[in-house]
């Protein structure tokens, strides 16, 4: 669906359908005011039957008379007058497709950017309305022959701006969001692939068809041999379990000088994780297909970067593999070399996202990168500890963790930073190598990221575990997207 800006006299508009926002208390906007007061009052009647309660979220649809220009309105509730909140609107713009997607219509008018959000402004207010219209507008039809798609399609939403706003402004924020909705949509079609579908050459073969779409993007794809001969041990231990190779997945955004130092943002690419010999239980295991969701989101993040041909220098890094038990899977009880030289002992075949993770970072060297990111579906104990909610944060720098934070609250994908202190390497010793690849039950999030950082010391980093943000389950199954957006407003940011 494309968002465009729009001018107009509100009581004139030629539209199938106009979105108007109702407050469920105080004096109305002047915009819907003005509307209710050119069509008798029925606004005022529904809201005073209470018919619409102006409750965030609450929908109402009214046919408007024979030979209105305006042949339907929605009127959506978005809280109270002047106490509007974030929460208030995105319901309020998820609620006002998801009213709408099932009708014969082909383009909208909203009139949403007209209210004020608290300690918001109208890009935040933009990027919101398109990032929700397009969540509620997303249809997984990939493998599916007997469901068809939605007869009706919304094609245009036009964004109705009043006097004193900027209309190009108004588009350009459009446009930025539109390319932030086409990466978390593309992360959340890979990941929402099936393990036998999206394997690990499927996600090389989209990088390299990403590339060819885009002149911005250099992308290489190492297989196993070019791997061996770098040393990736702890990798490749992972993928000996798997018929299907492994491959280190790089897309470069060459955006800013060259002198400039990359971004670099790694993503855990485990297209299949049944838990190696350390099987899992066999309850849900089939939503161990997003435990790439990590890789997904960094082929969403440098799509966003490619079609806004950002002015910056940002690479993006895919170590993948499966995790499967076979007879020359890993034992627990192994021990692995890494790239970087350390020796590991496998004490939980499982734990298997810091193995193929650890070499990438160590290859991430290689860009003299300015930060690493890593983005991964990590552990358990991240979603016993935070929820569904907020993704786990930590790293070896306060300075970009606080960006991180800070890009997470303006994008509405928040994280929440975890401490990662010397107390904790302990956890990780072991008798016969290096270090050991789990630290026991304790704290399982922070010993998990312990591990990374072994791996990290010569640069910034930050690790971003998504084990509760990247899906949901039950009736809702499916990839969220998340944190597409947040790493975006990232990259802007530093734009």
């Amino acid at each position: 669906m494309q968002f465009v800006s729009t001018k107009g006299q509100i009581d004139k508009l030629s539209t199938p359908c106009l979105i108007l926002p109702v407050f469920s208390k105080g004096k109305q906007t002047e915009v819907t005011d003005t509307f209710d007061q050119a069509h008798g009052k029925q606004i005022s009647a529904v809201l005073k039957q209470g018919d619409a309660t102006g409750k965030a979220g609450n929908t109402l649809l009214l046919q408007m008379p024979a030979g209105s220009k305006t042949k339907r309105v929605l009127l959506v509730g978005i809280g109270e007058q002047g106490k509007t909140t974030d929460v208030d609107f995105n319901k309020a713009s998820s609620a006002s497709i998801n009213a709408l997607k099932s009708l014969p219509i082909k383009s909208i008018c909203s009139a949403l950017l007209t209210v004020e959000v608290v300690d918001k402004n109208d890009d935040w207010k933009v990027r919101q309305l398109v990032l929700k219209s397009r969540e509620a507008l997303y249809q997984y039809t990939e493998t599916l022959t007997t469901s068809a798609p939605d007869a009706y399609v919304l094609e245009t939403c036009q964004l109705l701006v009043t006097s004193d706003s900027s209309a190009a402004s108004i588009d350009k924020a459009a446009t930025i969001a539109s390319s932030i909705a086409n990466g978390v949509d593309s992360a959340k079609k890979l990941a929402n692939l099936p393990g036998n579908i999206c394997t690990p050459t499927y996600l090389a073969d989209t990088a390299q068809a990403l590339g060819k779409e885009h002149k911005s993007l250099k992308v290489t794809v190492l297989d196993e041999a070019k791997m061996e001969k770098l040393g990736m041990g702890s990798l490749l231990s992972v993928s000996r379990g798997s018929r299907e190779p492994a491959k280190l997945i790089t897309m470069e955004h060459k955006g800013g000088p060259a002198s400039q130092k990359p971004i670099v943002i790694v993503g855990k690419g485990l297209t299949f994780d049944a838990g190696g010999i350390s099987i899992k239980p066999s309850a849900a295991m089939d939503e161990m297909k997003y435990d790439m969701c990590g890789g997904a989101s960094v082929f969403g993040v440098m799509q966003m970067c490619a079609e806004l041909n950002l002015a910056i220098n940002v690479v993006g890094v895919v170590p993948s593999s499966e995790n499967l038990p076979d007879g020359d899977a890993n034992k627990p009880g192994d021990i692995v070399t890494s790239m970087a030289g350390l020796t590991i002992e496998i004490l939980n075949t499982d734990a298997e996202g810091r193995l193929i993770l650890c070499d990438a970072l160590t290859y991430c060297a290689k860009f003299e990168p300015d930060v690493v990111i890593d983005i991964a579906t990590l552990t358990g104990a991240c979603v016993v500890a935070l929820g569904k909610h907020a993704t786990g944060l930590l790293g070896n720098n306060d300075e970009l963790a606080n960006e991180l934070l800070g890009a997470g609250i303006k994008a509405g994908d928040k994280a929440w930073q975890l401490p990662l202190w010397d107390e904790y390497r302990p956890q990780l010793k072991s008798n016969f190598a290096d270090l050991a690849n789990i630290g026991g039950p304790a704290g399982g999030t922070i010993t998990a990221a312990c591990f990374l950082s072994r791996f990290t010391e010569d640069y910034k980093w930050a690790h971003l575990d998504i084990a509760g943000t990247a899906w949901k389950s039950g009736a809702d199954k499916g990839a969220t997207g998340r944190p597409v957006h947040m790493l975006s407003q990232f990259i802007l940011d530093r734009c």
